[in-house]
């Protein structure tokens, strides 16, 4: 897997990552969060307003089982934390 990391911290936000999952084929918006100091992956979905006046959300990626789903975001998640030793957060305050 080839995984491009953006810090942001900004709020639970750690990173975004785009990921090329084949050559040439990239998939945006995958978030890396930090709830309670657990890494967890968030995937992109797709939302709409229904005719019923609800909000609907439909996942942007959809895996054939729930093992693999979980497998890529360990995957993802070890990536992360890979780069992130190698780029070290540097926080900058203004006065």
């Amino acid at each position: 897997m080839n995984a491009k990391f953006r810090d942001v911290s900004s709020g639970i936000v750690e990173a975004r990552v785009v990921v090329e999952i084949q050559p040439g084929i990239f998939i945006n918006e995958i978030t890396i969060l930090n709830r309670n100091g657990k890494l967890e992956v968030e995937m992109p979905q797709k939302n709409f307003k229904g005719k019923d006046g609800r909000m609907h959300y439909l996942d942007v990626i959809t895996f054939a089982d729930e093992n693999r789903e979980t497998l890529w975001k360990m995957e993802l998640k070890e990536e992360y934390l890979e780069w992130r030793k190698r780029n070290k957060k540097v926080l900058v305050y203004e006065s």
